[in-house]
């Protein structure tokens, strides 16, 4: 990685031609962005969030760009039940035998305040979000993943998920829980037998309506725009990542 950083990486055009990338939280900020960035390098992206409309804009702009044609699954992180996600992981099987990426966006804040005046059930909902979400989501998606050639997982971190900070409460206590799933899948997966690797990825301080509200008095100008993170997103989700599993990452150059 020395000779080609990615933090300036320049991703091939063809570079995920013929992959099938789950992203979710696509509707929005940097799952958007990433979205539109794989299509544009040849995946068939299919986009997991909450609000229609969201994935359809997203899903529109991908066909009007001439990528290839995504697909859109509607789901409710905060509500969603096993059963859901395995009934998603079989709809993926049936329609396209595998899957070759799967970025786990999506995310909520919650409230910041100190521990003990946090709302439990905001507590739950946060972790249910943003840590039992992706486990649930994962567990599915193994055996698509199996199915791939060279596929990589990538969990999207914290700064607060590494160093936690007072008042982040809930939202820093499931990036740390994320940064354990990552670092405990791709341990369990790295071996011969498998070709799927698993990092976790801190995007930074980023010009989304996440940062805005956790960050209210900052001038949201003053940091970069998801689109200008997708080097990174790109070289951990290519071929060009390939034995690079178990990281720590950021998205950003510190």
């Amino acid at each position: 990685m020395a000779d080609n950083p990615m933090h300036t990486y320049q991703a091939p055009e063809d570079l995920l031609k013929d992959h099938i990338i789950l992203v979710t939280g696509a509707g929005a900020g940097i799952g958007r962005a990433a979205a539109k960035a794989f299509a544009a390098h040849g995946a068939t992206v299919i986009l997991l969030g909450r609000t229609i409309s969201k994935l359809e804009a997203v899903y529109d702009e991908i066909e009007a760009a001439g990528h290839p044609k995504p697909a859109i699954v509607p789901m409710n992180l905060e509500g969603a039940a096993v059963k859901d996600y395995e009934e998603m992981a079989m709809t993926i099987e049936d329609n396209f035998g595998r899957l070759d990426g799967l970025l786990h966006n999506a995310s909520i804040l919650g409230a910041r305040s100190p521990i003990e005046l946090y709302n439990p059930e905001t507590w739950n909902k946060v972790m249910q979000v943003n840590a039992t979400a992706p486990f649930l989501l994962t567990r599915a998606t193994i055996p698509l993943l199996r199915q791939s050639g060279d596929a990589s997982v990538i969990f999207t971190s914290s700064g607060v998920g590494r160093k936690a900070k007072a008042y982040w409460g809930a939202y820093a206590v499931s990036k740390f829980a994320i940064e354990g799933l990552s670092q405990m899948l791709a341990d369990e997966l790295d071996d011969e037998r498998h070709n799927i690797r698993v990092n976790s990825l801190n995007p930074g301080a980023t010009r989304t309506n996440m940062r805005a509200h956790a960050y209210p008095a900052e001038n949201p100008m003053g940091n970069p725009a998801p689109e200008e993170l997708m080097p990174s997103y790109l070289y951990l989700m290519g071929r060009d990542s390939r034995g690079v599993t178990g990281q720590q990452l950021n998205a950003q150059e510190k």
